[in-house]
């Protein structure tokens, strides 16, 4: 499982899907385009909520990602400690190619205690590049 990933399109600003992955996964956001901070906000929360406990951004911004993330995660469990199996990994990748996140993603991003068998591409465009983002996955 862990050289394939499933792909998600998301126009930036668009209502947010009904969760489709079974979690726990992990989730590699590619930003494509400019977003609201509500919107990030609100995906960052989607994404905790979902079940993703490792995400990985790469692209427009990517560090406020991983900040907007944890503090998703930070206000699921209203600022107390966070359970070991629902803390929520995060990293940003920027200055290096999607290919090497990609490759991050396939190797290196585990979770301390839960095992995660599902990774989700999301990609943040105008258009949608399924076959292109999981050619270059499967091939990191």
């Amino acid at each position: 499982m862990r050289n394939s990933a499933e792909y998600l399109h998301l126009k930036p600003g668009s209502p947010l899907p009904p969760v489709t992955v079974q979690p726990p996964y992990r989730a590699v956001v590619v930003i494509d385009a400019e977003v609201s901070r509500f919107w990030q906000t609100e995906l960052s929360n989607w994404l905790v909520r979902s079940g993703c406990l490792y995400m990985m951004a790469w692209g427009s911004s990517c560090s406020s990602w991983d900040d907007s993330v944890d503090m998703a995660n930070i206000e699921q469990f209203e600022f107390a400690d966070i359970p070991e199996d629902k803390f929520v990994m995060t990293t940003w990748h920027a200055d290096e190619p999607l290919s090497e996140a990609f490759w991050f993603s396939k190797n290196c991003a585990t979770h301390p205690v839960i095992k995660l068998e599902r990774t989700v591409v999301i990609h943040i465009a105008g258009e949608a590049l399924e076959k292109e983002l999981l050619t270059v996955y499967r091939d990191a």
